[in-house]
């Protein structure tokens, strides 16, 4: 498979899913009173955002696809390594136990830090700084919008507590 058929079939998936979220999975599955004040708080607004934001990238791939003009260069095929896939499904396996059982410990926020390097650590991720930046990053950004903007409690941990 070359990379220009990979980025077509990587498109055209994105986008039929979600037009399966946008017709059947979010009217079906997701509920929402009629009254909600703001509209970024409504349960309907993440996931219609979701599936917005995946239609526009397999847009953009499909485009991209278009665009591109046809190297042949065949893409590796992937190495059979069973036994490390198996260890890894284990390692994530263990993960999101620990994130269960360090949730009450040390809240949302901290756990999520912890999880995410982690998980960089198990996939071996080709850009760690970047991962530890996001790692810390995103759990905070995440925290200020919902805690301050959106008025939600997050779960604080008994140790430090966010302001």
């Amino acid at each position: 498979m070359t990379s220009k058929s990979l980025q077509l079939r990587l498109g055209v998936t994105a986008c039929v899913f979600a037009l399966f979220l946008v017709v059947f999975a979010i009217p079906q599955f997701v509920s929402a009173p009629s009254n909600v004040g703001k509209i970024i708080l409504s349960p309907l607004f993440w996931p219609y955002t979701i599936a917005g934001l995946t239609c526009l990238i397999g847009l953009l791939l499909i485009l991209g696809w278009w665009r591109t003009v046809e190297d042949g260069v065949v893409l590796e095929e992937p190495s059979e390594n069973r036994p490390a896939a198996i260890a890894r499904l284990f390692g994530l396996a263990v993960i999101m136990i620990a994130m269960v059982w360090l949730l009450p410990v040390l809240g949302m926020v901290w756990t999520c830090m912890l999880a995410f390097v982690a998980s960089a650590v198990l996939v071996q991720t080709r850009h760690p700084k970047i991962a530890l930046i996001c790692a810390v990053l995103v759990p905070l950004a995440l925290y200020v919008f919902f805690a301050h903007v959106a008025g939600v409690a997050i779960p604080q941990g008994e140790f430090v507590r966010l302001p």
